[in-house]
Formats: structure tokens, sequence, C-alpha cells
């Protein structure tokens, strides 16, 4: 394949020289290719190559559409970043974020130097947990049956109003975790951020995602933060459930203006 048909996708952005050697070593990006840095003062990309055809701009748009395909992709993506991160901070870079050769990635350390100096500092020695609530649904039962005799007309919007008033509780109840567990872990943590809930389809698990956060941790502090999300699950109500994930590269705190500019 000629140089005039690849582009340069790039994963993260360190400080110069780039990872540790011994730590991207043998790691396979997306497509499969390995990893490379491009230096630019004392910034650095964790770059690989992909083929123009595949990723070029009217190529993604279908692609994207494709769950099976960006799996594979999210998932190299994460691994690059996550071989980077074991070594140096970084700041990950968003899915695809493509540019036409290393000289516009260079151009972009460059011309970005600032901002990116500012999120290597905020992220320096931070780490990312992820805590989801979900509203767990009780066993389904039959619905409120008919009353018969005097006053069976009242009798069943009783019995309706009761139901209700049982559902809502139990979403007062769910509702005053979430605020509790936010309150508790925003005092072990440097930022937050909140993410939409997942459709039932994505997470794959039962009941309703209700909460679904991101924290900044300082990675000396990730088993306090832990042994937090380990005691409010303890006591929880059983309409609820608490899942945690991580320590992850802080995907969600390395927002940045731009992205790519395509090939």
């Amino acid at each position: 394949m000629s140089a005039a048909a690849e582009i340069s996708y790039v994963y993260a952005v360190t400080r110069a020289p780039g990872p540790d050697p011994d730590a991207v070593d043998g790691v396979r990006g997306v497509g499969g290719g390995p990893v490379r840095t491009v230096g630019s003062g004392d910034l650095a990309a964790v770059v690989g190559t992909v083929p123009a055809a595949e990723f070029g701009e009217a190529a993604l748009k279908e692609r994207f559409e494709d769950l099976g395909w960006l799996e594979e992709v999210a998932r190299a993506h994460h691994t690059v970043v996550e071989a980077v991160t074991r070594s140096t901070a970084a700041v990950p870079l968003r899915l695809a974020t493509l540019y036409r050769d290393d000289e516009r990635v260079r151009g972009v350390l460059e011309r970005e130097h600032g901002v990116f100096d500012s999120a290597l500092r905020r992220l320096d020695g931070r780490v990312e947990f992820g805590v989801k609530v979900f509203a767990v649904p009780p066993p389904r039962t039959e619905d409120v049956p008919a009353a018969r005799g005097p006053g069976a007309g009242r009798e069943y919007l009783r019995r309706r109003r009761e139901r209700h008033r049982h559902r809502d509780d139990e979403w007062r109840l769910v509702g005053e975790l979430c605020e509790r567990i936010d309150a508790e872990l925003l005092g072990l943590s440097r930022d937050r951020r909140s993410h939409r809930p997942q459709p039932a389809a994505l997470s794959r698990a039962e009941g309703e995602n209700v909460m679904n956060a991101a924290y900044l941790v300082d990675a000396r502090d990730a088993a306090s933060f832990l042994g937090a999300v380990g005691r409010l699950r303890e006591r929880a109500p059983e309409q609820a459930r608490v899942e945690v994930s991580g320590p992850w590269a802080p995907y969600s705190f390395a927002s940045l203006e731009g992205g790519g500019e395509g090939p």
C-alpha cells in the first residue's frame, strides 16, 4: 500500500519521549498495526497507521453503523491507551482521531501545546472509575384483580393507588441512594462527569440504569474510593444495584477541542 493510501490514527498524547518502549512492545492497534510516537517539543503523540479506504470520512459514516466493527475498533483503541497509561500520564483521544499524515499530527502538537499541557497536568497521577446504579424491578405480579360486591369500584381504585404508592416509594429510595453515592464519592474525587444512562439493550444488565457517572480519582486514593463504593453497595436498598468499574485511563476527563481532521 502506498503512503498516500494510509493515514495517521492518534490514540493519546503524552510527555516526550512517550511511553516506555517495553510498555507498548508488541501492542497492536486498530487494524492490527504497531504503534509509534510522533514528537514535538515536550509532547509526543502515540500513533498508528490505518488504510484511508477504511477510515476516510465517507467510509466511517457507514462503518459507525456497524456495531461489530465499532466494537472491534474500540477494543483495539482501548488496548493501546491502557498500555500507554501503564507507564506514563496520557491524554486519551476519542475514537477515530485521524490526520492525513504524521506531519499533520506534529503540527497539532505544536499548535495545541497549551491545551495538551494543561490536560496532562490535570490528569497526571489520576485514574477514572465508573459508577452505575440500576433500579431493579420487583418480581412480576398479576394486575390488581377486580373487586366484587358493594363498593367494588372504590376497593379496586384503592388497591391501584396502593400499588402505585409502593412503586413511588421504591423510586424515591433509589433516588436517595444516587444522591448519597454522589455526595460521598465527590469527596474522594477530583472531578465528576455524568453520562447518559445506558439503554437496557446496550448495558445487558438487569434493571434500569438511573445513574451513570465517572469520577476522576488520585491513583493513591483508589483503594479508599473502592472501599467507599463497597460500603455504599452494602447499604443499598433491595430495589437498587450498584456497579463500579476501573481504574481506567481518564477518558471522560480528556475532552479537547478538535479531534482530528479526516484524511
